[in-house]
């Protein structure tokens, strides 16, 4: 089954590579952007028998590994 994995900042936490993307953005002549947060997207494929068995697993690894969980948040979704 494929995973994908999204993450991103928890509120609160200083994002300074936001801040240079919303920056450039603004040289770039972009007006109008404003909070520019950015994170991460991981794909993989997981053996797995049923939807929920491959959710469970790719959370623990998102857990032990994949994300740091004391400042970011994550998402999965198994499609």
């Amino acid at each position: 089954m494929k995973a994908k994995v999204i993450i991103t900042l928890k509120n609160g936490v200083l994002d300074p590579q936001g801040k240079a993307i919303e920056g450039a953005l603004s040289g770039l002549g972009f007006a109008g952007v404003d909070n520019v947060r950015q994170g991460k997207f991981i794909e993989l494929d997981v053996d797995a028998s049923n939807e929920g068995e491959a959710k469970k697993a790719v959370e623990a690894m998102c857990e032990k590994l994949l994300a740091n969980t004391v400042i970011e948040n994550y998402r999965v979704e198994i499609v």
